[in-house]
Parts: C-alpha cells; structure tokens; sequence
C-alpha cells in the first residue's frame, strides 16, 4: 500500500478524536467560471451550499477575470462560504481548478462546471457516507442527465461498455466536472496537470491516483444536471484532444503500453473522423504531442496497468 493511502488511513482513521470519519469530513467544491453565464453559476452554487447536513464551502475561480470582477448580484454571492478566486488571464481549466484547490480546505474536493447543478441536497450525506467506508476510495464520478430529459451522452459513462448509465461499477478515469476526489488522492497525483490546458487533464490525474493505491467509482446514485453540449464546439478540440494523448501517453504509460496507446488512438480517429477538417487539426496535435514537453514522466507500474486491464479498459484504448 502507497505512502498516501497509509496517510489517508491515519487522517481519516478517528485515532484520538472520539468522532466517526463521516463526522469530521468537510466538503469543497470548486467552481470555474469565465463570468459569462451569471444566472447558471447562481443556480450551481446554491444547488452546492443547499446539501443538507455536511459542512461544505464553495471556491469559485474566475477564469482570465478582471481585478475588480464581481460574479452577479444573487445573494447567494455573498454567503460567507463563498471564497472568490480571481485569475487576469484564462489559464486553462486544469491549472483555473488547481487554483481552487489550493485555496479550499475540504478533505473531498468536488469540481463543478457552472452551468451545471446537483440534482439533490444530500448529495454530500451520499458522499461523505460512501468516503468515511472505505479509504481506498479516492474518486466518484457522477452520473450526467439531461435537464431537458435527453437520453444523455455515451461519454458521460466512463468505461469503454457504457451500457446502462444507471448501472455502477469500479473505472479508470472520470468526468472532470462532475465528481468528488478525495483530498489525499489529488495530492498523491500531483493534481491536474497544468500544461493540458484542455482535454484529458482527469485522465492525467486518475492514472497516477489508481498508480497510488486508490480506487475510482462510477457512482449512478451521485447525480447532476448539465445541459447536453458537445465538446466539438471548442474550436481547439481537436488539436488539444490529439496532443494531450500523447502527453498522458509520455508521462505516464511504460514505453510499450505508451506507444500502443497512441497507435490504437490514431487508428480509432481515422475510423471515426473521415473528414480533413477534423483529420489535419488532430495530427497537427499529435505531432505537437511528440515534438514538445509533456511535462513530468512517472510512468505507473505494470501491476497498475493489470489492475487497470482487469477493471475494464488496459491502457491501450
């Protein structure tokens, strides 16, 4: 067992308190905004301080904001559990919620898009009582609806046989706006990497928690609402997804697992995309991926990886 998980167990374990872990958990969630959806941001704070019963503050980050930027007139803006972050320039969305995290004081950190919401207040009872069972539990991934009553997105499910969306089970990645990471896990995984920008920062970070012992859970009971978009609308999507697999690859992956990843990557995008239009952006990234720094590598052992395989995706795919 990994230094952070032994941690975690004697932080989490009530040695000397008299108090239950569930008791003395306290909950943050990590709001990034770029200040131009007013009324959904109100909508998703309140949905976070409205949980019943849990001790939980909100971090809200403005990303790329000016000094003087305020978040709206609601008056849930004002609660003092409110902390607001103020960030001069877009610094992408991993670096915006690392920014969060460094300024919240939870032991579980929740990161939350603002324009999405939690479905009900006791969300956190569910959490805190699905955290203070098992320490090894470092990530829950939520499960997405649609608040218009869409059959929801594929991708939402992360594991390779989606199937029934309310069907539960152990995955290797999560949904970077919709879960709940404990504390430890994020600090034994060097939080999100900053250089991602954008695209497969959670994976970036689930592949070095489940490197340190912990575990993530797709949890069909853990429940937000979140208009359906596609992530195709960001003009830089594709060179991003493209280049950033590369880099998890490079940091992260044992040279035969790392070069397969991206053989099977470029091969599944060549199936799937067909079109110049988005072909020649992809390979920009991927060369991009491969000619420029990735960062830090700490590649995960090979019994991770196996772990990983018998989970239900090996990291090849």
């Amino acid at each position: 067992m990994r230094e952070g998980l032994l941690s975690e167990l004697r932080t989490h374990g009530g040695a000397g308190t008299g108090l239950r872990p569930e008791e003395t958990m306290r909950f943050s969630v990590v709001v990034l905004t770029m200040g131009n959806r007013p009324a959904e941001l109100a909508r998703a704070l309140r949905s976070a301080l409205d949980q019943k019963d849990v001790d939980v503050e909100v971090v809200l980050v403005g990303n790329g904001v000016p000094a003087d930027w305020t978040p709206g007139d609601d008056a849930v803006f004002a609660d003092p559990r409110v902390t607001i972050v103020r960030l001069p320039e877009n610094v992408g969305i991993p670096a915006g919620r690392n920014r969060g995290v460094a300024e919240a004081t939870g032991d579980i950190v929740l990161f939350l898009d603002d324009d999405g919401w939690y479905a009900s207040d006791r969300l956190g009872l569910h959490l805190r009582d699905r955290f203070a069972a098992d320490p090894s539990l470092g990530i829950v991934s939520f499960r997405i609806r649609d608040p218009e009553g869409g059959p929801g997105e594929r991708r939402h499910v992360p594991r390779l046989r989606a199937g029934d969306p309310e069907r539960s089970s152990e995955v290797t990645t999560f949904l970077g706006g919709a879960c709940a990471v404990r504390r430890s896990a994020f600090e034994a995984a060097g939080g999100l990497p900053e250089e991602f920008f954008y695209a497969h920062e959670e994976t970036d970070l689930a592949w070095r928690a489940l490197d340190a012992g912990y575990r993530i859970f797709y949890d069909a009971e853990a429940v937000m609402f979140h208009p359906a978009v596609q992530p195709t609308r960001h003009a830089m999507f594709y060179r991003y997804n493209a280049r950033n697999r590369v880099w998890l690859a490079r940091r992260n992956l044992p040279w035969p697992l790392a070069l397969a990843y991206c053989a099977v990557w470029v091969a599944m995008t060549v199936l799937r995309e067909r079109r110049p239009a988005a072909l020649k952006p992809w390979f920009k990234g991927f060369l991009e991926g491969w000619r420029t720094p990735a960062g830090p590598r700490r590649p995960i052992s090979w019994r991770t990886a196996w772990r990983m395989t018998r989970t239900g995706r090996p990291p090849i795919i």
